[in-house]
């Protein structure tokens, strides 16, 4: 029996995946060797990172104006390799905070030039229980690009519609909220996405940006491994990929596909949020939900119980229920539900059974 992963990240894949990676882990088609072990230059391996491309642009819509890249290093890599690329030494950019990620983020751009915080939702405790309004942004027109985290993971706030920046290009980090429901992808200038939470497993990192943003990426100063300049150019096969990370994300977008595509996603992803949610409300005495409701995360819902006490035993008997993952980042404590695009409407029904019954038993 399958645990319920309830884990932040890496997080629980699609049964139907893994079971098509275990079908084909010692032989990939008729090659006579596993898909790990092709060469990235071959034919096999350059069919399965094709039909990635294909089924990413087809369930997002992604247009031809932008590009799809797999790269490594993880989103705090592009904390990084953003600033290096698009932030000019003698110019700035703006950055929104609303919780850790978007810390870090902001953070390294400060080492490569000179960021500016165009908002913050930081309260006086430093935490965070709410993304910024459109009326908080002090936006300059002159920024480079406007770079925001669609989802925190730790605190658990969501931009449910997305800033207007003006002509500014805007940037995104949708690493936890990435593919959860369809969205318009010409908004954006660049988006990059961990591929551990909705996407695939650890060790992969997604990448939309516009060809022209790419082209205009600076060189000068960026060694060739860092521009996406050098990635686009070589269709993300500059150096060796992460290619099972990227076959096991192809069995991932096709299950997505198979399935009815990111509107049935998002159609399940709410009602899991509204469970969830509703339950909370419900039970407001006993459990407290510090995120604004107009900011909560459909896909990390944090919460408080009366005490810590209380909040290491729910995680313990959870774990007895085959719940895991459930324990919240040790830098915000309480509780953490992780429900991406894997964890399916009954692990929620389930697990808010599993709330009623504690709350009746130890209140």
């Amino acid at each position: 029996m399958r645990a319920i992963n309830f884990n932040a990240g890496p997080a629980g894949l699609p049964l139907p995946a893994l079971e098509r990676a275990r079908d084909e882990l010692v032989e990939f088609g008729s090659s006579g060797m596993s898909i790990m072990e092709h060469s990235h230059r071959g034919k096999e391996y350059e069919g399965v990172h094709g039909e990635a491309v294909a089924l990413l642009t087809e369930l997002l819509g992604i247009p031809a104006t932008h590009q799809v890249l797999f790269l490594q290093g993880g989103a705090s890599l592009q904390f990084a390799m953003v600033p290096m690329n698009f932030l000019p030494k003698d110019g700035s950019a703006d950055y929104t905070l609303n919780g850790t990620w978007s810390e870090k983020a902001f953070e390294e751009a400060k080492i490569v030039g000179s960021p500016r915080v165009a908002a913050t939702t930081q309260d006086p405790d430093k935490r965070y229980t709410r993304t910024p309004k459109q009326s908080e942004l002090q936006l300059d027109p002159k920024a480079a690009y406007v770079h925001i985290t669609s989802n925190e993971t730790i605190y658990g706030s969501q931009w449910h519609q997305f800033p207007d920046v003006g002509q500014v290009p805007l940037f995104a980090d949708m690493s936890s909220d990435f593919l959860w429901r369809p969205f318009d992808v010409s908004r954006f200038a660049l988006i990059y996405a961990g591929a551990q939470k909705n996407v695939g497993p650890s060790g992969v990192v997604v990448v939309i940006a516009r060809k022209d943003l790419i082209a205009q990426g600076r060189k000068d100063g960026v060694p060739k491994i860092l521009r996406y300049s050098t990635h686009a150019e070589n269709n993300s096969l500059y150096n060796t990929p992460p290619t099972f990370g990227i076959y096991l994300m192809r069995n991932v977008l096709a299950w997505v596909k198979e399935i009815g595509g990111l509107k049935e996603i998002e159609a399940r992803n709410r009602k899991k949020a509204d469970l969830l949610y509703g339950a909370l409300d419900r039970m407001n005495s006993y459990y407290r939900a510090p995120v604004e409701k107009e900011s909560r995360s459909v896909m990390n819902v944090v919460f408080r119980l009366p005490s810590e006490a209380l909040e290491d035993r729910f995680v313990q008997e959870a774990k007895k229920q085959r719940m895991v993952g459930l324990k919240g980042h040790r830098s915000a404590g309480g509780i953490r539900v992780s429900a991406y695009n894997a964890v399916s409407v009954e692990d929620i029904q389930a697990l808010v059974g599993f709330m009623e019954s504690f709350a009746k038993a130890n209140g």
